[in-house]
């Protein structure tokens, strides 16, 4: 609205699950559940976004004061004094070890050390309560694939004598190291969440050929199908968080589904496009059909999350 944006029904649908009420958030009763507690959020922007969305809703209640120490903007900590309650997000877009090939062009491909541990949040987690793991959007760009230090493939890369693979082989190899970093922790005890994919809503042309998500109202259930990148990346995602169920079972580590996917699917209206900034600043964005308006769909996923640790505490 501050950038011109138009319309305010994004703000208004709620999402209805067959058979039962989803409830309102309640900021207070959450800060109840999670006194003396800490969350982590471990993934992308998109993460960032859940991230800010829950400490919006939570703002009706108290402001949390950021305590970050990382050098690098995008991992921050925050309390809740009066609960003693931490958020945190640590920034891993591929979950894995990941360098730039180029340190001054972040255009040119990434590598990606599919099967070693990122340590930059692997070492932070271990003494949180919740560990909220996501990732997806980045594996769409130029990637160089690494196993057991030799390089086994790539992603939109020019070289015609390296092996042409997709984002599904990164997509799975990353979630399953990921989730092999969790299993691997000493100490933690505590609950690691999945949250799955979150599609985009492109339309007229990828995000940077022009494409744009202009539409003002939800799809109705038989207007939209789970099909095709958006349904294959989420399958992995499931059948991933699988295989680390029954390994972290041995350590009593317990892993729960935050399962968005098709609550978003059917929100193309929720996304900032063209009014994620001043309509005449002088930046070169793209239209936004990633990430999600404040406040908007994002926040049916808090709504999901106390009604997990709800069911979690009991």
């Amino acid at each position: 609205m501050k950038f011109g944006r138009p319309d305010t029904e994004f703000m208004k649908w709620r999402w209805k699950p067959d058979r039962c009420e989803l409830p309102v958030f309640d900021p207070t009763m959450f800060l109840e559940l999670v006194r003396g507690k800490s969350i982590a959020f471990v993934g992308d922007s998109v993460a960032r976004n859940h991230m800010q969305s829950l400490i919006c809703l939570l703002s009706r209640v108290e402001n949390p004061i950021d305590v970050s120490s990382a050098p690098e903007p995008q991992t921050r900590r925050y309390e809740y004094r009066n609960y003693n309650f931490t958020v945190a997000i640590f920034w891993s877009p591929y979950l894995v070890r990941t360098t730039k090939s180029d340190p001054n062009d972040s255009t040119r491909p990434f590598n990606l050390f599919l099967d070693e541990f990122d340590e930059e949040w692997r070492t932070q987690i271990e003494d949180f309560n919740y560990v909220i793991i996501s990732a997806g959007h980045w594996f769409f760009r130029p990637t160089m694939f690494y196993v057991n230090h030799h390089l086994v493939g790539c992603q939109y890369c020019p070289q015609s004598n390296i092996t042409h693979l997709t984002k599904y082989f990164s997509y799975r190899r990353a979630f399953r190291t990921a989730f092999r970093a969790i299993n691997s922790l000493e100490n933690y005890k505590g609950l690691t969440i999945l949250r799955t994919f979150a599609p985009s809503h492109f339309e007229e042309g990828i995000w940077n050929m022009g494409g744009d998500c202009v539409r003002r109202r939800p799809f109705t259930r038989n207007e939209t199908s789970l099909d095709g990148y958006n349904l294959e990346l989420y399958m992995i995602q499931v059948e991933e968080l699988r295989i680390a169920e029954r390994m972290g079972r041995k350590r009593g580590i317990k892993f729960r589904l935050l399962d968005v996917t098709q609550a978003m699917l059917l929100r193309p209206d929720g996304h900032p496009s063209k009014y994620g900034h001043l309509p005449k600043a002088n930046v070169s964005l793209y239209n936004d059909c990633v990430h999600w308006c404040l406040p908007g769909p994002i926040d049916t996923w808090n709504d999901f999350l106390i009604q997990m640790l709800q069911k979690e505490n009991r």
